[in-house]
């Protein structure tokens, strides 16, 4: 919203994961994983893809928070907004879009919704 090509936010795994799901489906331009100088603690660096100089990601919207857990089945999990969204999942197999966990059969939990 601020116009920015990129975002710089504290490494963690889980974080990583969800932003490859992102790249993965056309939300994000690049995830790298870096160290300041001077510092031990890994960042992420993520840039934005940008159509007609609006960022393509326009809401993230947290499903499960720490004081409620939503889970759902294979079958439960529906698309956002017609398609035009992603629902990401945190399955057995690791961390990945709703429709990828649609077609291999798996539930979880759902962390979030992106459009």
């Amino acid at each position: 919203m601020s116009g920015r090509d990129f975002v710089e936010v504290p490494y963690s795994v889980q974080c990583e994961a969800i932003a490859k799901v992102l790249e993965d489906k056309g939300f994000l331009e690049g995830v790298k994983v870096f160290k300041k100088e001077k510092s031990s603690q890994k960042m992420l660096h993520i840039g934005l893809v940008k159509i007609d100089g609006k960022a393509k990601l326009s809401e993230v919207k947290r499903i499960s928070k720490p004081g409620r857990r939503i889970y759902k089945g294979a079958k439960e999990l529906r698309g956002v907004l017609q398609g035009l969204g992603v629902v990401v999942v945190s399955t057995p197999r690791g961390i990945m879009s709703g429709t990828d966990a649609r077609k291999k059969k798996l539930g979880g939990e759902v962390i979030c919704e992106v459009y």
